[in-house]
């Protein structure tokens, strides 16, 4: 199985590669990291001869590196004299990672999931561990890690109830495939107690799966840059109320949020809305959308920070990477996309941090534990539409201590929830021989606690 699955997938990508290749004459997509991704790493990402095993990361993109960044801190300061590398699928991501991370020795593309670029990738890295965030299940990554005597662990493990079913679709079809592949990693971590089930039932050993938490709720808020800071003057000097972040926005969910925030400007014709699209392709036809409303536009690509924002501004158009987050600072009410329409949903903390209520649409599928908790414990409104937004907004906006109450309920649930970090530590101390410690609260049980030799990973 694991021959055919390896030829249906280098097939694909061959029958592909025009697609590619136009998208990445067009749009500048795909192609990053190519040689990386063959297997072929800079000297950087190779473990010099008499090291110690390294400590490989792997987090697909911005997301699983922003939660990455607490746990990989940790490693590094618990064993300094092990490597610690970080791998990413996403260029996104590969940027996040380099800006955030500097503390580890190097940070590179994944490799393809085909023999050949493994081996090269395995033997330049050395591996004594392998954490992987989330659920991004490579069956020929884990087999060739298993056969090396690598330990695999998955943190913050997440399977949808979506996912979950495609998933068990696929293993009617395959047999026993997917049972053999979760065989093969020693340990999952995962977010919620729905998350362990699901992974159970597709095939992980039980005697594996643990719940640990979300390892989100430990990140740290973004300092805020320059942007910050000019943002903050202009909000002040040209008495600008109320602000509006719409964050992680998704290709035809744009003009479902410019109509809500209409029945905002409707009443405060000095509102200023903070419009950030999840995808770099989506800056310019977002900014077209804006434009065909007859509202003014600024982009942040063009601003000056040593002047004024035109005052005239209906929408700051956020078109840059990594400044998102730190400018929830400023906003009376938000907005968290990719939920208005069928994407999933995006992180709902990242508002909660600067202790702003999220507002989501009905799609949070990949944040259905998280988003159930904000709306049960008032910190957070779901909406169903992009009428109801703007509804939600004016009401938010027109009372204060309802805003005042969901802020402190938002902030005192991300700090109930803190934790997960310390406990995914102590796991995968266990897999680096180093002395145990004492196991934090919070930990269901995942099977003996000690463990044979080989599956303590490299010296």
């Amino acid at each position: 199985m694991y021959f055919l699955y390896t030829l249906l997938t280098a097939t694909g990508a061959l029958l592909l590669l025009p697609y590619f290749a136009f998208e990445r004459w067009r749009r500048g997509k795909y192609f990053h990291g190519l040689k990386q991704r063959r297997g072929y790493l800079p000297a950087a990402v190779r473990t010099p001869d008499g090291e110690k095993g390294t400590i490989w990361i792997h987090a697909v993109s911005v997301g699983e590196v922003l939660a990455a960044l607490p746990l990989a801190r940790k490693l590094r300061e618990r064993f300094p004299r092990r490597r610690l590398v970080i791998s990413t699928t996403t260029p996104t991501g590969q940027v996040l990672a380099r800006e955030r991370a500097p503390f580890a020795d190097a940070v590179f593309y994944f490799p393809f999931d085909w023999p050949r670029p493994l081996s090269r990738a395995f033997e330049a890295v050395r591996p004594a561990l392998v954490v992987i965030m989330e659920t991004e299940i490579w069956p020929n990554f884990l087999r060739h890690a298993r056969r090396a005597g690598v330990p695999v662990v998955f943190v913050n493990g997440r399977i949808s109830e979506k996912s979950f079913k495609r998933t068990r679709r696929y293993s009617d079809i395959s047999g026993h495939f997917m049972e053999k592949v979760l065989a093969g990693p020693d340990l999952f971590l995962m977010q919620s107690a729905d998350d362990a089930r699901r992974i159970r039932l597709l095939g992980a050993p039980e005697e594996r799966v643990a719940v640990t938490g979300n390892l989100k709720y430990d990140v740290t808020p973004p300092q805020g840059g320059a942007l910050l800071a000019w943002l903050q003057r202009q909000i002040r000097e040209q008495e600008r109320w109320p602000v509006i972040v719409a964050g992680s926005v998704v290709a035809d969910e744009e003009e479902e949020v410019l109509a809500a925030f209409d029945a905002v400007q409707r009443k405060w014709r000095h509102a200023l809305l903070v419009l950030a699209p999840r995808k770099t392709e989506r800056f310019v036809p977002a900014a077209s959308l804006v434009e065909e409303r007859g509202w003014t536009i600024v982009r942040r690509s063009s601003l000056d920070l040593t002047g004024a924002l035109n005052d005239s501004a209906d929408v700051l158009l956020l078109d840059s990477l990594g400044e998102l987050a730190s400018l929830y600072e400023v906003a009376d009410a938000v907005f968290v996309g990719g939920s208005l329409v069928p994407a999933g949903g995006h992180n709902i903390l990242e508002p909660a941090w600067f202790s702003k209520p999220p507002v989501f649409g009905p799609s949070m599928e990949n944040f259905r534990q998280m988003a159930a908790e904000f709306v049960s414990a008032g910190a957070g409104v779901q909406v169903r539409s992009s009428s109801e937004l703007g509804q939600e907004w004016v009401k938010l906006l027109e009372d204060k201590s309802r805003r005042e109450s969901m802020a402190i309920a938002a902030r005192s649930l991300v700090e109930r929830n803190q934790g997960a970090t310390d406990r995914t530590l102590q796991r995968l101390a266990a897999f680096l021989d180093e002395p145990a410690y004492a196991e934090p609260a919070g930990i269901e049980p995942a099977g003996t606690a000690t463990l044979p030799p080989e599956k303590r990973g490299r010296a």
